[in-house]
């Protein structure tokens, strides 16, 4: 008894884990730097500013963004949504979110642009950069919170970026196309590029050298733009072709895409993005470009306007948070701490709470450079070759009383041993998250033996 209780001890010593992680999870990455004065409270409020500005009920427990038009939604709200919502673990919020834009696909499954509040749609068809972080959001809800109720988040993620593969990837190139019904090599847009997405989602589906291919064509895409119009920094186009030249189908757009405007200032971020997560070489580079042009040749994040032609000449003329905040994303590879500090507290600082894209956007920026923004264990590995490690097998919550929850590899053995030695239970896994009932035991130190594909883990676990 005293060794039980000796083990007892050192094992409530000991950090528990969780699959959900708190908000704020203030996350620190292992590639780039971070801000000084980062501050977690600071994605907290503007969570809260976001939320009570821009999120509406509607019946049936669907909730929508309110765009610039408040009596409209479009896609890419509802994903910027989802993004932030599964990140704050605000599971209601998350799951209306989704229903609402499930309640408005087209026939290839993808939601229509622009919808009339509640319902009717206004603008009709895909664009991808919805798709995308509504599919990384599904991902990292299944992370949170498992597949295994009502919404199976996990089938979700993988019917959805399978919808991405089939419509929104021009076949046989790899180029992202900017919707299901449009677009490719002939026009797209580097703004929607999201390589660290694609990594996530080839671990997730198993399907790595697709994913892969479509990230490095994004970077081949940026490059090419960059040099051909003899750009500053890392500033892109708008729209472009996959050659990186203006497109002739831009003209609809402002000045023919030819600007780094309102659709291009969003690359920093998602570049970024991908360096935080993984240390990208190619993201460094863009990043750096980025961060330099801002440091060297504006002089200072405060001098910042909305609005550039490629050549880095101003085309803008107002100071807010779409702009200042994905160059402060940039400048986590930027190599000059002092830079990226002031840069983040001049995003801070930014006060445009009735702004549906500054305050959406600010938000997302800090929820990034707060360490918020983080990629969760479920994409950073195959799911049919799960390593057995104590980072990705994880038991909660310790001490219980009677449920434990295992986060585990579908179709892993789970064994309980008692402290007598006795297996008392032994089950098979059917998702990543299983929960084992203890309620009829007696108190005390219990064994859970994970094993799978020959590899196992052993966590020690105390029933109250």
């Amino acid at each position: 008894m005293k060794n039980l209780l000796l083990l007892a001890s050192l094992f409530l010593s000991l950090p528990i884990f969780s699959q959900t992680k708190p908000f704020p999870a203030n996350t620190t990455f292992s590639n780039g730097l971070m801000a000084s004065s980062r501050n977690g409270q600071h994605a907290i409020d503007n969570y809260a500013i976001w939320k009570a500005n821009f999120v509406e009920l509607c019946s049936n427990g669907r909730y929508r963004i309110k765009f610039d038009d408040p009596s409209k939604t479009v896609s890419e709200g509802i994903g910027y949504g989802m993004l932030l919502s599964v990140y704050a673990a605000d599971r209601t919020l998350f799951d209306g979110l989704w229903q609402y834009y499930k309640d408005n696909v087209n026939q290839n499954g993808v939601m229509n642009w622009k919808i009339n509040g509640c319902s009717g749609t206004d603008g009709f068809n895909g664009a991808t950069d919805a798709e995308l972080d509504a599919a990384f959001a599904l991902i990292v809800a299944d992370y949170q919170w498992g597949s295994a109720d009502a919404i199976h988040y996990k089938n979700d993620a993988k019917t959805l970026i399978s919808t991405i593969k089939t419509h929104e990837i021009e076949a046989g190139t790899f180029v992202l196309k900017p919707g299901d019904q449009f677009g490719g090599s002939q026009i797209t847009n580097p703004s929607y590029f999201s390589p660290a997405y694609y990594r996530a989602f080839g671990n997730f589906t198993n399907d790595t050298a697709f994913w892969n291919s479509v990230a490095a064509k994004s970077y081949e895409v940026i490059n090419g733009n960059l040099t051909q119009n003899n750009a500053a920094g890392g500033l892109v186009s708008d729209w472009c072709q996959a050659s990186g030249a203006y497109s002739s189908e831009a003209g609809g757009y402002n000045k023919a895409g030819k600007t780094y405007s309102y659709d291009a200032a969003r690359t920093p971020w998602r570049i970024a993005v991908d360096y935080a997560w993984y240390g990208n070489a190619d993201a460094k580079n863009y990043a750096k470009k980025s961060s330099d042009f801002v440091r060297v040749t504006l002089n200072s994040s405060t001098n910042i306007k909305d609005g550039y032609n490629q050549d880095g000449t101003l085309s803008g003329q107002w100071h807010n948070a779409t702009f200042v905040g994905a160059f402060a994303c940039a400048a986590m590879g930027g190599e000059n701490q002092a830079h990226l500090d002031d840069s983040y507290n001049d995003l801070n600082s930014l006060g445009e709470p009735t702004s549906y894209f500054n305050q959406t956007l600010k938000t997302l920026y800090l929820f990034l450079l707060t360490g918020n923004f983080y990629l969760p264990n479920n994409a950073t590995l195959s799911n049919n070759d799960f390593i057995m490690e104590d980072a990705v097998v994880t038991l909660y919550p310790n001490p219980s009383a009677d449920i434990f929850t295992v986060f585990a590899p579908e179709g892993a053995v789970i064994s309980v041993i008692s402290p007598l030695g006795k297996l008392v239970l032994e089950q098979k896994s059917t998702y990543e998250t299983t929960k084992i009932n203890l309620s009829n035991q007696a108190s005390g130190l219990y064994l859970i033996k994970i094993t799978h594909d020959n590899k196992s883990v052993t966590k020690k676990v105390i029933k109250k």
